[in-house]
Formats: C-alpha cells, sequence, structure tokens
C-alpha cells in the first residue's frame, strides 16, 4: 500500500445530539481524549477554521428530536467508516439521489473542491510563482481574490516586468515600452495660457530649374535683421528649478500601464494634434529637448523661411523668443543645455544663447548657402550649396574642408566608430565658455590628431550618394549609393539602439551597393592619403566587433533605405509614400517619415511595414523630431504641428 493510501485523515467528529435542555445553549464537541494531537488534512483544517461544524451543530440543533437522533445515526456511522467504507456509502447514497439533490450537491462541491494555493504558501513563494506570469496573467490573477489583488500587485512583480519592456523590446512578447524620462520625477506644468497667430499662405515650391546653381526650396530677403527676445521669456528659460528636498514614486503597476496605453496608441495610430503658429513661411527645421535640467518645461525650437529662429514652451504652445539675425531662410539647427547653432542659406552659420536670445558669434567659411549641421562635444560639421563639407574643431578653433560631393550636401551626421578611443581633453566647447576662441574656416594647418580616433561622418547629396568620412584621416571611406533621387535626410541609430541582429539583406541592391563601396577618392584643403586595405580588411580594422549601428536615409524617389554602415549594403527599402521623402526620424522602437505628400508615417523598423500615417499638413512636410510619446512635424505651409500619443 502507498504512503497516499495508508494516510488517513483524523476527520473532524460529527456534530452530537444534544439533550433537550441543551438545544438552546449547544455545547461544543468534547475534545478528544487521545493525548496525540489530531491530525487533519487541508479541507478539514478549513473545515475547522471556518467553524463550520459549530453551523451544522446550529442547524442540528433546529430539529425535532426524533430527527436529530436519525441524522446523527447517519453522521457517526459515516465517521466511523473506513475510506472504502465511505466510498461505498456515497455512491449508494448518489443513486438514491434526485436531481435537486444532486444540484445542491454540484453547488456545493463547486465551492468546496477549489483550494486557493496562495492561502497556503508563504508570501515568498507566492510572489515566485506570479514572476512566471505576464502582464496580462497578472491583471486577470488580481480579479480573483483580495488575496490575489495583493499578491498581484506587488511592486516587485511590476519592476520586474517594467525592467523587460521599458526602453527595449521583450525577447518573449516582442512589445517595447518607451522609457519617458520626463516622467520618472516630478516636473511642475508651466501654467503659460496658450497663444494662437495668424497664418500666411506660402508660394509654390518653382519646378523649373535654369542652368547655373538650382533653386531647390530657396529664398531670399535683401533686410538683416537684429535679434530680439522678451526680457519675461529670458527670465523663465534662466530661472533653475529648485532641486527637490523629497522624491516622489509611484507603483510600478501604473508606470507599466501608463507606458503600455502609449505604445498601444503608436500601434493603432491614436493620436491628438495640436498647432502652433508663428511662423510667416515654411518651416524648415525643428528640434525639442524634454529633460533640460531647467526650464521645467519642454522646449522646441524651429527655423523657418521667414529668416527667423522661434523658441517655444511645447506643453502651452507659447512662444518664448524669435531670434532674428540670418538674412535669409534657415535650413538647418541644433541645440543642448547651453548653445544653439543655425544655419542658412545667407552662407553662415550663426551660435546663439538661446535662452537669453542673443547671437553669439557667426560662422562664415562656406560659398553658399548651409543646408545641415550637427554636432557635438567636440566637432561641428556643416553641408552646403557648394557641395563641400566644413568640419570645425570645437576644442581648438580650427577648421578644414572635405570635397567629394558633386551636387549640394543636404544632411550630415557625426558618429564615433570608437567611444573607446575618445581623449581625456575637456570636452567644453569653444561656444560654451563665454569669450571662448573664434573658429577659422581656413585652419588647414591644425592636426587631425585634436579630432578623437574614430571619429567619422556621414553625408547625403542631391547627387544621390550617401559617404561615410573619417575626420582624422580626412578621406572618404566609402560611398553607399542604391537611392535614384535626390538623399534628403538621414540619421544615424547608434549600436546601443539596436537590437544587435542581423538585418535581412535587400539581394536587389546589395550587388551594386558592394560594387560602390570601395573607399573611394576624396579632396580636403590638406592633402591625405588613406592606407592602401581591401574593404574585409577596412571593415575589421575600422570597426571592431560589436552591435551594428544602423543608418536610415529618405531620398526624393519616395523611399527609405537602412544601411548596414560596415558594409555599405543597403539591408531593407521602406515603400509607401507617394511623393519624395523630405525627413526621417528614428528610436530604437520605430521609424517615422515626413513626405512631400503632405502625410507623416509611423513604420515598424523590424517589419518593414507602416504602421500608421498621419493627415493634416496643407502643403509638404519638410521637417521631423521623434519622442517617446509624440512626433512634432514642421511643414511648407508654415504650421507646426505636435501629435501626441500619450492619450
Amino acid at each position: 500500500m502507498s504512503a497516499a493510501e495508508s494516510y488517513v485523515c483524523d476527520t473532524l467528529p460529527a456534530p452530537k445530539l444534544a439533550a433537550d435542555h441543551d438545544v438552546a445553549a449547544p455545547r461544543r464537541a468534547e475534545p478528544s481524549q487521545e493525548a496525540t494531537p489530531r491530525k487533519l488534512c487541508f479541507r478539514h483544517q478549513r473545515m475547522a477554521d471556518e467553524g463550520t461544524n459549530l453551523k451544522l451543530q446550529q442547524a442540528l440543533d433546529a430539529m425535532p428530536l426524533d430527527d436529530r437522533q436519525a441524522v446523527n445515526a447517519i453522521w457517526s456511522s459515516f465517521s466511523s467508516s473506513s475510506h472504502p467504507c465511505r466510498a461505498l456509502i456515497l455512491q449508494g447514497l448518489l443513486t438514491m439521489c434526485c436531481f435537486s439533490q444532486l444540484s445542491l450537491l454540484t453547488e456545493h462541491l463547486a465551492h468546496l473542491i477549489r483550494i486557493d494555493p496562495f492561502a497556503c504558501f508563504p508570501r515568498e513563494v507566492s510572489l515566485k510563482i506570479l514572476g512566471y506570469l505576464d502582464a496580462t496573467s497578472l491583471c486577470r490573477a488580481a480579479q480573483v481574490a483580495r488575496r490575489w489583488r495583493a499578491l498581484a500587485d506587488d511592486d516587485v512583480l511590476w519592476r520586474g516586468i517594467c525592467e523587460q519592456h521599458i526602453g527595449q523590446k521583450c525577447t518573449k512578447c516582442g512589445w517595447g515600452l518607451p522609457v519617458l524620462e520626463k516622467k520618472r520625477g516630478y516636473r511642475p506644468r508651466s501654467l503659460s495660457p496658450p497663444i494662437d497667430r495668424p497664418q500666411s499662405s506660402k508660394r509654390a515650391v518653382p519646378e523649373d530649374h535654369e542652368p547655373g546653381p538650382p533653386i531647390k526650396r530657396q529664398r531670399s530677403s535683401d533686410e538683416s535683421e537684429a535679434s530680439s527676445c522678451d526680457q519675461a521669456s529670458s527670465c523663465v528659460l534662466l530661472t533653475p528649478i529648485p532641486s527637490s528636498t523629497h522624491s516622489l514614486t509611484r507603483p510600478w503597476k501604473d508606470v507599466y500601464s501608463e507606458r503600455m496605453t502609449i505604445e498601444r496608441n503608436w500601434r493603432r495610430g491614436r493620436c491628438t494634434a495640436r498647432t502652433l503658429k508663428g511662423h510667416t513661411d515654411g518651416v524648415m527645421c525643428l528640434q525639442f529637448h524634454e529633460s533640460l535640467s531647467y526650464p521645467a518645461f519642454p522646449v522646441l525650437i524651429s527655423g523657418s523661411y521667414d529668416r527667423t529662429v522661434r523658441v517655444w514652451n511645447m506643453e502651452t504652445g507659447v512662444e518664448l523668443h524669435t531670434l532674428k539675425g540670418h538674412t535669409r531662410a534657415i535650413r538647418a539647427l541644433q541645440f543642448d543645455d547651453i548653445k544653439l547653432i543655425t544655419g542658412s542659406m545667407d552662407h553662415t552659420l550663426k551660435v546663439w544663447d538661446w535662452r537669453r536670445g542673443k547671437c553669439i558669434r557667426t560662422l562664415a567659411g562656406h560659398t553658399n548657402g548651409v543646408l545641415c549641421l550637427n554636432f557635438d562635444s567636440n566637432v561641428l560639421a556643416s553641408g552646403s550649396v557648394d557641395t563641400t563639407i566644413k568640419v570645425w574643431n570645437l576644442r581648438t578653433g580650427g577648421a578644414f574642408t572635405l570635397r567629394g560631393h558633386s551636387d549640394w550636401v543636404n544632411a550630415v551626421q557625426l558618429w564615433d566608430s570608437n567611444p573607446s578611443a575618445r581623449t581625456e581633453q575637456s570636452s567644453v566647447s569653444l561656444f560654451d565658455v563665454p569669450g571662448g576662441g573664434s573658429l577659422s574656416p581656413r585652419g588647414a594647418s591644425c592636426s587631425a590628431t585634436e579630432i578623437d580616433a574614430g571619429k567619422m561622418l556621414f553625408s547625403a547629396s542631391d547627387d544621390g550618394t550617401i559617404k561615410l568620412w573619417d575626420l582624422t584621416l580626412r578621406t572618404c571611406l566609402r560611398t553607399m549609393t542604391g537611392h535614384m533621387g535626390q538623399v534628403q535626410s538621414m540619421k544615424l541609430l547608434p549600436a546601443s539602439d539596436c537590437d544587435g541582429d542581423e538585418l535581412p539583406v535587400d539581394v536587389e541592391n546589395s550587388e551594386e551597393a558592394t560594387r560602390t563601396s570601395q573607399p573611394s577618392e576624396a579632396s580636403s584643403d590638406t592633402t591625405r592619403s588613406a592606407p592602401s586595405e581591401s574593404p574585409a580588411d577596412t571593415t575589421t580594422t575600422l570597426f571592431p566587433n560589436r552591435k551594428k549601428a544602423v543608418l536610415i536615409s529618405g531620398s526624393l524617389d519616395n523611399t527609405i533605405r537602412l544601411w548596414d554602415i560596415e558594409t555599405g549594403k543597403c539591408t531593407r527599402t521602406f515603400f509607401g509614400h507617394i511623393e519624395g521623402v523630405w525627413a526621417v526620424a528614428c528610436d530604437k522602437m520605430r521609424l517615422v517619415s515626413g513626405s512631400h505628400d503632405r502625410t507623416v508615417k509611423v513604420w515598424s523598423r523590424e517589419e518593414g511595414k507602416c504602421t500608421a500615417t498621419l493627415v493634416g499638413h496643407k502643403a509638404a512636410v519638410s521637417c521631423l523630431a521623434l519622442g517617446e510619446d509624440k512626433i512634432v512635424s514642421g511643414s511648407d505651409d508654415a504650421d507646426i504641428k505636435i501629435w501626441s500619443f500619450s492619450g
């Protein structure tokens, strides 16, 4: 006989027959005379805890004496029987039951045979079990009972789920949730009321091209205007937020729920749109920051064909500054905590203190309009209509020129291919120090070693190519071809934001890209020769083993392409826009694009399909910025739209 069959539960004694004078005050069953404690199974232990026998005793005492004696005899006989006898008695009783009695049995058994495991296990064991459930199952478990809810809502469980999904894609379910950096701590909201400004119509983009320099989306003005700023707005931007003496935290379940709502809205294309009006001509560039040390609100800066740069409070839509100084259209801008740099068709770049609304310095060097720029703590790069790229060393003030494109340079993007090679020099640029030195556009004599080893630059041009430059060698390492039209925009997705998996290669374009991705000759203001290496050796030398960064480009051939920067091959092509793509933006979760067809499209980078199309602009979408819960787009209709997915 097995151990399970040999075990016999010491069943609770059946209610006893009470005497007539004991009916009104029933007595408890007398304790057993045995010295050894009673051994009860889980069910009978629960009955003892719930006082089930006491309720039966009370019901028995309420019956007539003869009925009490009969019921008591049956209970006593069943209680004293062995387990095989009990099974036989029960089978006989079931054959005697009518449907009404069987229904009663079913109703009672449905409750009696259920065992709550979390009532038996220690809390630590229960949490360990629940830790294997996903978020949906945990929410369902919380609806079972109060005890289950207390366990399923435990902060430890939901913190683990948040760590598994937030900021990355879960390896099990494939979902990733936004980080929402600005919502980790408490940030007071701005109370400034929104301001609505009139809108002016924009002239159509000319379609005819005359011999000589093309006029592609070009505007001009004869008058130069001084910069202006509002004192009240300056105070708002210059006042630091007092540090909080205590931190406010929320349950991790609420954190997960908030981010899951946003991710669902992204996938279903649910958003609300706000329009910022103020520019009087097409908006050509914009950028926003939501996690500045101060002010408390997110800041948006935009540049336009109306020759102005405007600083906005993104929460309220209030325009804080209008920066004036450029004499022609502003085509590019970038800002950080300290400075703003703008590039204009007036051939110059300007450095601004955007908090005060003042121009710090003007950089001249290009012989035609500046179309794009990108800077980090060390280097500023700018591309121009004059087909050249100027690289400005922000540590020393020197500069040099890269030549190789045969048409307008529309986009530049810096890249640290070897972050471990950064020098220990100060990362503070000249513009971060009041009264810093000047930059020389003819500083070709500056030593290349002043730029960190491994510093690379991508450039995209109207000649249909994308070039990769080594700024230390000042030479072009690779030319990537594949677009059938002018490449207008380009974004680099850092390796830290990539999944590290190999993307499927676009077979149609891989052969052509392989032929054209050889290191090419390029001239600069300083003549340098690159070592002769095979493509494979070059890739191995320049790019050590690590997660691969991804380059994304948009072109007037209506397509968006993903590139493997180590091989120069196109790994995927996105089709969906019916006119040229002017702007692209991306993060580790998704890709967005703006087109001449007046739409903004949201794409799944892994699946290569469009998940949402946003319609609202009345002209071409010329610039984009992507946040974790919003898209900001600028258009030739002079409007800026904020598409919020936060619900």
